[in-house]
């Protein structure tokens, strides 16, 4: 890989999808435990503490870094298995903990001195004073920004809040709430996104084809999208789905929409963002593989001069994508 100033961030939901990841070219590498800790908390994905450990020796083995994604809140009364986590991280050998907790921020640093902390989207912060308040405090010495913020507010603050770093997603799935504070999905099947990890829990989805050949989405009791049969459709989510208002249908929060802000990576470069953020840990090898190889190529053409914006279409969620505020076009 071409020496970077940009390095890339890429998700690991399994064994199989951190391989991937390594061998597509990415920089660091970032998964969850199998628990509520984490905010892809799906069956079948994440890791176990010895299966952490083990991923940990093969991202060193081939050079590159490791994350783990701590960043749901702790329940009241359940604090332990959050504490229990970061412990199991620092064991691990994790390069850094993702955290959006101020106490897991406070437990962290007084507990584990010398391990790494980011502070996770989830924290939402996105202003100096908050930046500078959470690294003197805690020792935070990266920021994962919010997805509201231009190019040119990024640029702003990445210079502010300097020797402190910023990461910024630029592929995956998109909220339309504040950064997965959400309470729609916890309405209707019972699980929060900000303490359990789970964003519509597949236990509580369900597919159904009607007679006339098309699909009907469900989660718990609330239909919400129906589509052709083999029509390009996103996971189905609350904040997604398509309802009938004022004798209208249509999406009523947010289409299924992929971030795809490829055709920005000189501008971040430029923008001395540290790291750029590929999200996905839900999805599977494949996915990984082809996203991850593609920044790759981008992000080295970009250092050399020879930028080219990479097709990811195949990739986006729904089949459509958006530069999202990096260039808030709405305004």
């Amino acid at each position: 890989m071409t020496a970077s100033p940009l390095s890339l961030v890429c998700p690991a939901g399994t064994p199989a999808a951190l391989d991937a990841a390594v061998e597509a070219g990415a920089d660091a590498v970032y998964c969850g435990f199998a628990d509520a800790t984490n905010a892809r908390n799906f069956p079948g994905l994440n890791f176990s503490p010895v299966e952490m450990r083990a991923a940990v020796a093969r991202t060193h083995k081939a050079g590159r870094s490791l994350y783990i994604a701590i960043n749901t809140f702790p329940r009241a009364g359940e604090e332990a298995a959050w504490h229990r986590a970061v412990d199991n991280a620092a064991e691990a050998g994790a390069d850094a903990v993702i955290l959006a907790d101020l106490g897991l921020l406070a437990y962290a640093q007084a507990t584990h001195p010398s391990l790494r902390l980011h502070l996770s989207v989830q924290a939402a912060a996105s202003t100096p004073e908050a930046i500078r308040y959470l690294a003197q405090t805690f020792g935070v010495q990266r920021v994962v920004l919010p997805r509201v913020l231009t190019l040119a507010e990024v640029t702003e603050l990445t210079a502010a809040v300097a020797p402190v770093e910023t990461e910024v997603f630029a592929f995956g799935g998109m909220c339309v709430m504040a950064e997965g504070r959400c309470q729609l999905s916890s309405y209707v099947t019972g699980q929060s996104p900000n303490t359990h990890g789970v964003c519509s829990p597949a236990g509580a989805v369900q597919f159904r084809r009607e007679p006339g050949g098309d699909v009907t989405a469900r989660l718990g009791n609330v239909t919400i999208d129906r589509h052709p049969a083999g029509a390009p459709a996103g996971y189905p989510t609350l904040c997604k789905g398509r309802f009938r208002a004022n004798a209208t249908t249509g999406y009523l929060f947010e289409e299924p929409t992929s971030l795809n802000a490829a055709d920005h990576i000189p501008g971040l470069i430029k923008a001395g963002v540290r790291a750029l953020k590929i999200e996905g840990r839900q999805r599977g090898r494949a996915y990984v593989a082809r996203v991850v190889g593609e920044f790759r190529r981008a992000i080295d053409a970009a250092v050399a001069g020879g930028f080219t914006v990479p097709d990811l279409a195949s990739e986006m969620e729904g089949g459509r994508a958006t530069a999202g505020a990096y260039d808030r076009r709405w305004r």
